[in-house]
C-alpha cells in the first residue's frame, strides 16, 4: 500500500504517517508500506525538502520505503528510495536518467499504451487512476474504474497501483482486476483514526485472491 501525504491546508502529513507507521508495525506489516511524499504545487523547495528530510527518516527507522512526487531533486536531496512522476511532469526517461538506473521510479498510467511506453522507458510501477472519482486532487480525467485498471494491468509486467477513491470495501475488486496495491490520501488522512483505516488497509490488501501474487509495492 501506498500511502500519500496530504499537505493541504488544515492536514497533518507527519502526524498521519507516525499513526500509519504504528499501526503498520504492529499488524507486523511494514514490508506492504510504501510512503509518497506530494506536496501541494505552491508549497517552496525549502518547505517540500524539509518535510521529506523528516518523513524519510520516519521511513528509514520502520524500513518502510519512501519515494517523492515530481520533485526529483527533492527526491536526491534527501535520500529517498525514488520517486513518482505524472503525465505533466519530466518524462519517464528523463526522470530515470535523473535518478539513476537503481531507484523506484513510478509513472502515471490510464490507459495500456501509456503504460507500455512509461515501463520501456524505466519505470519500475504504474500508478493507474483515477479508478474512482477523489475529492482530494482537482483537476482529474474521468475515473477509468476497475475494468480500464484491469487493462492496463494486463499490459504490463509491473505492480500496478490503483489510485484514487480507494476504500477498504473497494479494495477486494481492484485487486480483482489486478491491481498489485493500492495508494491512498483521504481514506486514511481524512479518518478520523488515521491508525485504525491503515491497518484495515493493510488487511483488507492482505486476504487478496489466493490465485493472485505479488507485493503491494
Amino acid at each position: 500500500m501506498h500511502l500519500i501525504t496530504d499537505t493541504r491546508p488544515g492536514c497533518d502529513p507527519l502526524g498521519v504517517l507516525r499513526a500509519a507507521l504504528a499501526a503498520a508495525r504492529s499488524a507486523d506489516a511494514t514490508p506492504d508500506l510504501v510512503v509518497q511524499v506530494r506536496v501541494e504545487d505552491d508549497m517552496t523547495d525549502r518547505d517540500a525538502y524539509e518535510l521529506t528530510a523528516r518523513a524519510v527518516a520516519e521511513c528509514a527507522a520502520n524500513q518502510v520505503g519512501c519515494l517523492v512526487n515530481d520533485r526529483l531533486h527533492v527526491a536526491l536531496a534527501t535520500g529517498a528510495a525514488g520517486a513518482h512522476v505524472g503525465a505533466l511532469d519530466l518524462p519517464v526517461d528523463a526522470a530515470r536518467r535523473v535518478l539513476g538506473p537503481a531507484a523506484i521510479l513510478g509513472a502515471t498510467a490510464r490507459d495500456p499504451a501509456t503504460g507500455r511506453a512509461a515501463v520501456a522507458a524505466g519505470a519500475t510501477y504504474l500508478g493507474v487512476g483515477p479508478c474512482y472519482a477523489t475529492g482530494t486532487k482537482t483537476g482529474l480525467p474521468d475515473p477509468i474504474g476497475p475494468a480500464g485498471l484491469a487493462a492496463v494491468a494486463a499490459a504490463v509486467d509491473v505492480p500496478v497501483i490503483a489510485i484514487a477513491g480507494v476504500t477498504v470495501d473497494r479494495v477486494p475488486e481492484l485487486l480483482a482486476a489486478g491491481a498489485h496495491g493500492v495508494a491512498v490520501v483521504g481514506a486514511i488522512a481524512a479518518a478520523a483514526d488515521p491508525g485504525r483505516a491503515t491497518a484495515e488497509l493493510l488487511a483488507a490488501l492482505r486476504r487478496r485472491p489466493a490465485t493472485q501474487t505479488g507485493a503491494s509495492r
